[in-house]
């Protein structure tokens, strides 16, 4: 009786001490502080780089997702829409297989898209994010406006951003 007890306390200490925090939030209705590594470069890129005065997309994504493929494919065929936003699409899945996506999509010919790893999940969990792809739209002054989970027409998503 004493050994299996004190298995389930180990496993118990184990899990608590392996536990992800989530993030305080500070305002809601503001972008939230992440820092998260950009790509192809693997930098580091954090809130403070987004540009001032600019509507801010911040779109969760797995690159195996046929909506979030879906999505991509319906954001870059109607960029016009997009042309006065920033657009940072995160996925927390392994560096190979975001870059693959950002290949596939040919990222680096859309200037204000900005591809990156989330690696610990971080603004997935400030965001709470159940489905994918899960998109939340700040207007200029970096108010928040409006979240999408699963996929969205894209004139939505911009009508969102004024």
């Amino acid at each position: 009786m004493k050994k299996p007890l004190i298995t389930l306390l180990f496993f118990f200490l184990v899990k608590i001490s392996f536990a992800q925090v989530a993030p305080v939030v500070v305002d809601s209705n503001a972008i939230p502080a992440f820092s998260i590594t950009k790509l192809p470069d693997s930098t580091d890129y954090t809130q403070a780089a987004l540009k001032k005065n600019k509507a801010t997309i911040i779109m969760i994504f797995s690159p195996d997702c046929e909506h979030c493929q879906r999505e991509t494919d319906s954001l870059i065929a109607h960029m016009d829409l997009f042309k006065d936003a920033q657009i940072v699409m995160v996925s927390p899945l392994d560096y190979d297989i975001i870059m693959k996506f950002y290949n596939n999509y040919h990222i680096a010919n859309y200037p204000n898209i900005t591809m990156a790893r989330d690696h610990m999940f971080t603004i997935g969990l400030f965001y709470k994010v159940h489905n994918y792809p899960s998109i939340h739209v700040y207007d200029k002054n970096g108010l928040f406006k409006k979240a999408f989970e699963g996929s969205y027409p894209v004139q939505k998503i911009a009508e969102a951003m004024y």
